[in-house]
């Protein structure tokens, strides 16, 4: 039966993921970057999002060596627009390490090192399962620390966050 619609399926569930992020980013109160919490040891937003994209810095260089690493961002100097292209690219290298290892017969990404000391395991669902995982952890995280810092979100880009039906037609 031919397809006419692209659907959730066609899409490239780590670029959809990034493209959250990506409207997170678009939509934060500018004040909220880099503001933090009085008495409290957290990250900032800037930090929350260049450890996202250092972390997948190291899973390409452990795990997809022959992918190009993008280069690093720094937490305490990175702006809004540096993290949302080296997010951008980043996500781009880990779909593609993604797209062997989920394969039917995967040619250079056999496993998945999500960290120097932890064990690995073999690429495939679950890898991207932890991907995705991480990313909302910490997506959950600058949603919640921007609203702490009174600077929450407008519902109507939360809600666009949550609808990938609509997300991978963008």
């Amino acid at each position: 039966m031919p397809r006419t619609k692209s659907s959730l399926l066609d899409t490239d569930p780590y670029l959809l993921t990034d493209r959250m992020n990506q409207i997170l980013i678009e939509n934060l109160n500018a004040a909220a970057w880099r503001a933090t919490l009085p008495g409290a040891k957290v990250r900032t937003i800037a930090a929350i999002f260049s450890h996202v994209h250092n972390i997948r810095r190291k899973w390409l260089r452990l795990s997809a060596a022959h992918l190009k690493i993008p280069a690093p961002l720094h937490h305490a100097t990175c702006t809004p627009e540096q993290t949302r292209a080296a997010l951008q690219h980043s996500a781009a290298r880990c779909s593609e390490m993604l797209a062997d290892a989920l394969s039917s017969s995967p040619k250079l990404v056999k496993s998945f090192h999500r960290d120097g000391w932890a064990q690995p395991w073999p690429a495939g669902p679950s890898m991207l399962a932890y991907m995705l995982s991480h990313d909302a952890h910490h997506r959950g995280q600058a949603c919640m620390l921007a609203h702490q810092l009174g600077f929450p979100l407008p519902s109507k880009v939360t809600s666009v966050m949550w609808d990938w039906k609509k997300l991978s037609k963008d």
